[in-house]
């Protein structure tokens, strides 16, 4: 059971409205890196959890991000108070209200279709999807996203932070910000207390490949790092010669019945290019000159 308690988590204090900060604020709101896909991810992976412990902790954050999914919206709701107001009212101007709705971004949509509230749509007007979430039900895998999630969303709100000289809105943000942080440890902590954690899953890889670096991308600026080289690194520069790793001959086979290779034989039979022919083609009849530009009058 979910209870709202009607204090925020943090006040909101906005000084002047703003539509157009409005819609970039709407990137937590609805985006992918949002506020509502954090909660829904961490509420449908507690739900799946098997360890009480992790399980709570997943339903603690999953409910605080609904809290922040509050505090950003009602940012927003704040940012589009005056346009809200002058446009239900139409105590201005149509010039005016129509300067004031359209002032960038995707302020218009917010005020015409949304009435000057936080829509679950990303900055751009493009509606929250529950493919944002990439929960795949393997913890060490799942924690892992959940760290990365943290870390997108912490990078999203210092660049809203750092397009506003509202300095309530700053402080509100640098307190949902900060909270990226936290959440980001409490994962770390929870990955490594699982052990080991490395590779995800059950199943270990293929030794003779799994520290295999293949160096694809070759030219004067190749580099050499702790993540191609060292003892346990197996480097391969010479990736046509070395392929394929499997020491086979690099096709594609398949085992058919008679009849399927019957039936195969008989489709390729009959799909054959004539690789002699060279056909008019309707192509060739709708280009300049048509058929004439290819045969010569002693044709």
């Amino acid at each position: 059971m979910f209870t709202h308690n009607k204090k925020l988590q943090y006040t909101v204090r906005v000084s002047e409205p703003n539509p157009v900060l409005a819609s970039l604020m709407l990137e937590q709101f609805g985006g992918p890196q949002g506020e509502l896909a954090a909660a829904m991810r961490y509420f449908t992976q507690a739900i799946a959890e098997d360890d009480p412990g992790r399980r709570d902790m997943l339903f603690d954050i999953a409910t605080e991000e609904l809290s922040h999914l509050e505090i950003i919206g009602s940012i927003v709701s704040m940012l589009n108070k005056g346009a809200k107001g002058q446009l239900a009212e139409a105590t201005q101007s149509e010039a005016e209200l129509y300067r004031s709705v359209t002032q960038g971004a995707d302020s218009h949509t917010q005020a015409i279709l949304y009435g000057g509230g936080a829509a679950l749509t990303n900055s751009s007007g493009v509606p929250w999807t529950a493919a944002y979430i990439d929960t795949i039900g393997e913890p060490t895998a799942d924690l892992r996203s959940n760290i990365a999630a943290e870390a997108r969303a912490k990078i999203v709100y210092e660049r809203l932070i750092n397009v506003t000289d509202d300095a309530g809105i700053k402080e509100a943000l640098g307190f949902l910000m900060t909270r990226e942080i936290a959440h980001q440890i409490s994962f770390e902590k929870a990955l490594y207390a699982i052990q080991p954690n490395f590779p995800p899953g059950k199943m270990p890889g293929m030794p003779q490949f799994s520290h295999l670096y293949v160096n694809t991308s070759q030219g004067p600026t190749d580099h050499r790092g702790p993540w191609n080289t060292g003892e346990n690194w197996q480097r391969m520069d010479d990736v046509l010669g070395g392929i394929p790793l499997d020491g086979g001959d690099g096709a594609a086979s398949v085992d058919l019945g008679s009849s399927q290779s019957e039936d195969l034989a008989n489709y390729a039979a009959r799909t054959k290019s004539n690789p002699g022919s060279d056909p008019v083609t309707g192509a060739d009849l709708g280009s300049s000159g048509g058929a004439e530009a290819r045969h010569s009058p002693a044709e």
